[in-house]
């Protein structure tokens, strides 16, 4: 065990100035020690402390009193805040945000992460979430972190020297889980079987967020060597490297490794990660850019919408006025995947809403946001089958993406389209 170095949070001052916290995010967030800050913080009424954060698994922060949430990519624990002015998004192709650091945009006073313990040569893992950590390090005031034996080591080139910590605990305690399988619709499994179809063996994969890019690795048991390129690892690569359906023979950027920047799921991917030289984790701007995406083979970029309409351009991070998510590297890989040799970008929607509202729409809502151009956007996927976009008119998107509506809607959008581009091939 190591020796307890005390945590010195009194660094935060009552001063008139803003405290920017960076916090490691996703399945990596330091949640005993953003217990002690906030503890600490609402103990002497701290005011304007700004943190910056990407996809939240922790809540802690929530406290109107004390903190205004930066997000650079939003989700449930975050979003009502932005919703009630709480909080704000930027806007942040994920392939950019070292970028912010780096170019001294974004300036953060102290970060916040979750290490594993040191190695034999001093050295901790950023564990499951390199993305943009290592371009805060290099530009934040202080380190702060919980070290956690759960956290495990991961190969690539997130690591960080003992010695580089200005404060660390201990403090062992489970990471967060998330299964994107576990509650599977008819529709989301259809959807995964179609897109299955689609990729060719020897292609290299990027999996999006969400429960459709991530069920289409269920169908994918009989390809042969699929390769792996995506910033988000999670369960359902494990049974595809166990059955040696993913070998990454066929892949230019590190033959042989499955690539990643973050990892999320369950304790089972954790366990299946640690120490594996299988896995390689590397910062978010190399994962991500697009002229090293394009030089795999066969890039299947999937990728899921809320809506998209006749056009062709899509909605992913926004459902009218009311921000949702945020870009992502959606569009990073989209294009990536583009210029790969026989690549695919491959946008998934179910056909309509719960409620029964159509998903492919004339126009988007008031307010939305297009994630991805109409330029971007080649395979369209619904549980009524695939449209093919690329080198399409306006007329012909419109009838191809009207052929994988909703049976209840496609009259509807039939006379919009009609209405709006005169006539229908």
């Amino acid at each position: 065990m190591l020796t307890v170095r005390c945590l010195y949070i009194t660094e935060f001052d009552n001063r008139k100035t803003i405290v920017v916290i960076f916090l490691s995010v996703g399945a990596s967030v330091p949640k005993h020690l953003n217990r002690l800050v906030t503890q600490y913080v609402a103990s002497m009424n701290l005011r304007d402390i700004e943190i910056i954060q990407g996809l939240a698994l922790d809540d802690s922060y929530n406290s109107s009193q004390h903190f205004f949430i930066n997000s650079l990519f939003t989700s449930a624990c975050d979003r009502k805040l932005i919703m009630n002015g709480l909080g704000s998004y930027i806007p942040i192709f994920l392939s950019e945000i070292p970028k912010l650091f780096d170019e001294k945009i974004l300036k953060p006073d102290v970060a916040l992460l979750q290490v594993s313990p040191p190695d034999q040569h001093g050295n901790c893992s950023y564990g499951l979430n390199n993305d943009g950590t290592q371009s805060v390090i290099r530009n934040t005031k202080k380190i702060y972190a919980q070290i956690n034996r759960s956290m495990p080591r991961v190969h690539g080139n997130g690591f960080i020297p003992l010695n580089k910590i200005d404060f660390y605990i201990e403090h062992d305690e489970p990471l967060p889980e998330v299964d994107f399988t576990e509650k599977l619709t008819t529709v989301e499994k259809k959807i995964g079987q179609y897109v299955s179809e689609l990729i060719d063996d020897g292609s290299t994969l990027q999996i999006g967020v969400g429960a459709i890019p991530n069920s289409v690795l269920m169908y994918l048991i009989d390809h042969k060597n699929l390769g792996i390129h995506t910033e988000m690892l999670t369960d359902g690569v494990v049974n595809l490297i166990e059955k040696n359906v993913v070998t990454n023979r066929m892949k230019k950027i590190h033959n042989g490794k499955s690539v990643c920047t973050f990892i999320a799921g369950t304790k089972k991917l954790y366990d299946f990660v640690h120490d594996n030289p299988q896995i390689f984790s590397l910062e978010v701007d190399f994962v991500n850019d697009s002229y090293i995406i394009a030089q795999n083979p066969k890039v299947c970029a999937i990728n899921s919408a809320i809506e998209i309409d006749l056009t062709g351009q899509a909605c992913a991070d926004s459902i009218g006025l009311l921000h949702y998510s945020g870009i992502g590297g959606q569009l990073d890989f989209f294009r990536g995947a583009a210029l790969s040799k026989h690549g695919k970008p491959i946008l998934t929607l179910p056909s309509q809403t719960k409620s029964g509202i159509s998903r492919i729409v004339n126009t988007l809502k008031e307010g939305a946001t297009v994630t991805s151009t109409r330029g971007h956007v080649h395979y369209v996927v619904t549980e009524y089958g695939v449209a093919y976009l690329f080198g399409k008119n306006y007329q012909q998107r419109a009838k191809e993406l009207i052929r994988i509506a909703h049976p209840n809607h496609r009259e509807n959008l039939e006379r919009q389209a009609f209405d709006r581009f005169k006539h229908l091939y």
